[in-house]
């Protein structure tokens, strides 16, 4: 692609083009020709949006939620894009859309843009190309932009490292305050959604969350305290009061200096990872991989320790020589 191609294209992004911006997306997440130098033109409009993560065990209801979130926000005028991170295929290596066919009547919406896109094996739920694919709907216009995870209950979940403020969607039934406890939802939710609050235990449930919460909370003005909010996706029970909620959570952030800190550091964490992941992709070259075979059968030998094996591919030591 030529800097006059990727000039071009840059500018129909910036427009709000679809059709580029669909392209523009598959360039970047299958990192094609200039996908580099696309993405670095368009950056420096990319600051203005702001980033919201759905996530929570599978079966919360998380899509529902989605939904309702988008025309929560395009009432309000804003426009609105969603990448939502399916699992990925074991066969096809693709995204399996499950209920996602639900939401693709919200594309109808000129102001909706709707991607879904592989989880490939992210541990925490979120493919490390969201952040990117992010970056240029930001560019392109996009007010709103929610991730959508698979939810897959690792500790590290990831979607706290792209979002300015995370929702946890948890439901009355299994225990799931307990479970996300466990699973470290506790650690990085913004705020939690009880869903499907129409259900038998849901006000058990609440009070439940709400107690072990109480063992977080300081004397800290500084620090923000998740609040707990009970909603009923198909009915759109409870959405304003997320939309409330996001905001004093922007608020209290920037007004306590936390909303820039949060995306300095964001930000530093996606350099040190595209640093660790590209060094990973030049160490393994064929030669290197063939010291790996040949120092695997040492090791299962029991006549190298796998320690031993790293350093001696690490410090260049064939094995064949």
């Amino acid at each position: 692609m030529t800097e006059t191609n990727i000039q071009e294209k840059a500018q129909a992004i910036l427009a709000g083009n679809k059709r580029q911006i669909t392209r523009a997306l598959s360039i970047v997440e299958n990192e094609g020709e200039g996908w580099v130098e696309l993405l670095s033109t368009l950056y420096p409009q990319s600051g203005t949006s702001y980033r919201i993560g759905i996530t929570g065990p599978p079966g919360a209801g998380k899509s529902t939620i989605t939904q309702q979130m988008i025309r929560h926000y395009r009432a309000a005028g804003k426009r609105v894009a969603v990448i939502a991170i399916d699992p990925t295929s074991p066969f096809t290596g693709g995204a399996i859309l499950g209920d996602r066919i639900r939401m693709q009547s919200e594309t109808l919406d000129p102001g909706v843009f709707i991607r879904s896109m592989a989880s490939r094996g992210s541990l925490g739920g979120l493919s490390a190309k969201a952040q990117e694919l992010a970056d240029l709907l930001a560019a392109s216009g996009y007010d709103i932009i929610i991730f959508e995870t698979v939810g897959v209950g690792q500790s590290e979940l990831d979607i706290a490292k792209a979002a300015d403020t995370t929702i946890v969607v948890l439901v009355p039934e299994s225990g799931d305050s307990i479970q996300a406890m466990k699973s470290g939802l506790m650690e990085i939710a913004d705020i939690f959604l009880m869903n499907k609050s129409d259900r038998d235990g849901a006000d058990q449930a609440v009070a439940a969350l709400k107690t072990i919460l109480t063992f977080k909370i300081t004397h800290d003005a500084a620090q923000w305290n998740p609040p707990v909010i009970k909603t009923v996706g198909m009915s759109g029970e409870g959405i304003a009061k997320i939309g409330e909620a996001i905001r004093e959570h922007r608020e209290h952030s920037e007004q306590h200096g936390m909303f820039l800190a949060r995306r300095k550091k964001r930000e530093e964490e996606r350099i040190i990872e595209e640093v660790e992941h590209r060094l990973r992709q030049r160490f393994w070259t064929t030669e290197r991989k063939d010291d790996l075979r040949a120092q695997i059968e040492l090791v299962t030998a029991y006549s190298q320790s796998p320690t031993g094996a790293a350093m001696a591919i690490i410090e260049g030591v064939s094995i064949t020589e």
